[in-house]
């Protein structure tokens, strides 16, 4: 489990409630500035996204916090012992392995390629596939990215609402002095509200989306390397190296020695 992302939004709050003082809590609590804030962004996100995005909020917290979820060195291992198999066996002895698969991409990509397509068919099916997961994924993020964007401007909403409220009220007699400070607290709590909500809540949900989405992209790409080089008939060793290429060189080198000392590549 990964709880970064949770753990790093309570701090936030810790040392903001700490810099304003416990004592002083009550004065950054305003229903009305909530109301501006938390409820117009929240009801621009509903306008600006279909049901079928929104219902899937509940899955994307379930995303933050089930931890990094691709072993791309056991990948390579999985697809080495695949290219072994090939090349004694032939492609069609990697059906049965393919079931023993979980992930539903690997699976179905090896099952291509077991089935004798055109390697640029089968290479076009798969990277389409992947870029609609992708673009999924970007919806998933864009609705963080976009309340980040919203909460702010709503907070200015409500700093406008508070001057306009605070100018209309005074006079010349005094009369509107009663709620000045009143007036003037909206303007400058919702300015508050705003900024706090974008940074310590929005923008750190969609960041972390965005790093589950590159994991998941790499993931997908070093499978569709690999079943195209198993396909092609590529020498697993020279298919541990290529699929290895973008990883950090601190990681191949360990990875590349570990394959010399084992070279059948079992999985870890």
């Amino acid at each position: 489990m990964d709880f970064s992302t949770l753990v790093g939004m309570i701090l936030a709050l810790i040392l903001i409630v700490w810099g304003i003082g416990p004592a002083k809590l009550l004065n950054f609590w305003d229903p009305q500035s909530i109301a501006i804030v938390l409820g117009g962004t929240i009801a621009a996100v509903i306008a600006s996204y279909p049901l079928r995005i929104l219902k899937e909020v509940p899955k994307h917290f379930l995303v933050l916090t089930r931890g990094k979820q691709y072993n791309i060195p056991k990948l390579v291992d999985q697809m080495v012992d695949l290219a072994m198999l090939a090349r004694q066996s032939g492609l069609l002895a990697l059906e049965e392995k393919a079931e023993e698969i979980k992930d539903p991409f690997f699976k179905q990509s090896v099952l291509k390629i077991v089935d004798a397509n055109d390697p640029d068919k089968v290479r076009e099916m798969l990277e389409k596939e992947m870029d609609d997961m992708m673009a999924r994924h970007d919806e998933a993020a864009g609705i963080y990215e976009k309340a980040s964007a919203y909460a702010p401007a709503f907070g200015m909403i409500g700093t406008l609402v508070g001057l306009i409220n605070m100018l209309k009220g005074m006079n010349f007699d005094g009369g509107g002095a009663s709620t000045l400070g009143q007036d003037m607290g909206v303007a400058l709590i919702t300015t508050f509200y705003g900024s706090g909500l974008a940074n310590i809540f929005f923008q750190p949900i969609a960041k972390k989306l965005r790093i589950r989405q590159s994991e998941e992209e790499l993931y997908c790409a070093t499978v569709i390397e690999g079943v195209m080089a198993i396909q092609a008939g590529e020498n697993p060793k020279f298919l541990r190296e290529h699929l290895l290429s973008c990883m950090k060189q601190s990681q191949q080198k360990k990875l590349l020695a570990k394959a010399e000392s084992q070279p059948a590549g079992g999985g870890e």
